[in-house]
């Protein structure tokens, strides 16, 4: 615990500071937006560091050492097993590849692996398996230990590199009564942690996931497990609902706490809304591929192409039915850049 206050204390003098770049919830699990206000342009980020694996690049997802994983979440209208397959492919044939990473929700005790899950591994791509439910008391408390060995042998049984976060955005604050505190967090993670060490679990990379929107108002560091604790680091970054902040103005602050640990960066999350139109949307991805190129330390870029349910057009994300938006993350998918080859392979 010494060395993870120590750890937290450095991240957090190290942070720059920028002006708040806001969020939109976009949580499959939960319904209720966050919002704060509108962000102001982004400076440049900190030089990033040499960015070093912690896994075994022969069993775990592992940064490549040039460019960036591309992924998503493709969210059917209905969801069903089925749904969810057709949807992932949809967009491969329109983008014309095979997502390198597919994003992926799971509740605390569904049944895993699913059908869905199965045939987007038998086809060549990681899972990004974001896990949550329950509560971080109870997990230190050891009366859900049976079940999280469950949950571990079945990722271990996959036999093929996948992501792990648990509890995504735990530092939101609807999700308070639930996650409790940093110093929580922390516990119940590494007791997750440790019960799939126990398990042998080696083919798993730990991605440690809060909103953008938490480096902002500096709130995400008091969450951060430790060096030792995390392969992975990641942020889901929204422009605020009903603004049209740029992507650069709200991943500054992440990326500027990233830079100073020697650690591989993911965008778990991304989107531009529909409210912003066509030829907008278009320009907001094409600027957001620039940042993320410019950024080295980011490996791995995932849109969330999906329309929550309530959110109207302003949390609508899908690139569905917009033919600019779709030329552009297309346009995306095609450079070289975004099609590094994958470890462990």
């Amino acid at each position: 615990m010494t060395t993870r206050l120590r750890l937290l204390v450095a991240g957090l003098a190290c942070v720059v500071v920028a002006a708040a770049a806001a969020v939109v919830v976009t949580d499959p699990f939960s319904s209720s937006p966050s919002s704060s206000p509108g962000p102001v342009s982004a400076g440049p980020a900190s030089p990033a560091p040499q960015v070093a694996s912690t896994v075994n690049p022969a069993l775990a997802p592992a940064p490549p050492a040039s460019g960036a994983y591309l992924g998503a979440w493709v969210g059917p209208d209905v969801f069903t097993q089925a749904n969810e397959i057709l949807a992932v492919e949809q967009l491969q044939h329109q983008l014309g590849r095979k997502l390198a990473i597919v994003h992926t929700y799971l509740k605390w005790q569904a049944p895993f692996p699913t059908r869905s899950a199965l045939a987007f591994l038998d086809q060549g791509s990681m899972l990004l398996i974001s896990w949550a439910g329950t509560d971080t008391r109870q997990i230190v408390s050891g009366a859900d230990d049976s079940w999280i060995r469950t949950r571990a042998r079945q990722v271990k049984a996959l036999g093929k590199p996948v992501f792990l976060e648990w509890r995504w955005e735990m530092d939101r604050p609807n999700l308070r009564s639930q996650v409790h505190s940093g110093a929580e967090y922390v516990a119940a993670w590494d007791h997750i942690r440790a019960v799939f060490a126990a398990a042998g679990v080696h083919n798993a990379a730990w991605v440690w996931c809060p909103t953008a929107n938490g480096f902002s108002d500096g709130q995400a560091a008091a969450f951060y497990p430790g060096n030792n604790e995390v392969d992975w680091i990641c942020a889901d970054a929204y422009p605020a609902y009903g603004s049209t902040a740029s992507f650069a103005s709200t991943v500054t602050a992440f990326l500027g706490w990233a830079s100073h640990y020697a650690k591989p960066v993911m965008i778990g999350e991304f989107g531009v809304p529909e409210s912003d139109g066509a030829s907008q949307r278009a320009e907001w991805l094409r600027a957001a591929q620039q940042v993320v190129e410019a950024d080295r330390q980011v490996k791995a870029l995932l849109y969330f192409d999906a329309n929550p349910a309530g959110q109207g057009p302003q949390g609508s994300y899908s690139l569905t039915g917009d033919a600019a938006a779709l030329s552009a993350f297309r346009a995306i998918a095609t450079q070289p850049y975004f099609n590094p080859a994958v470890t462990g392979r």
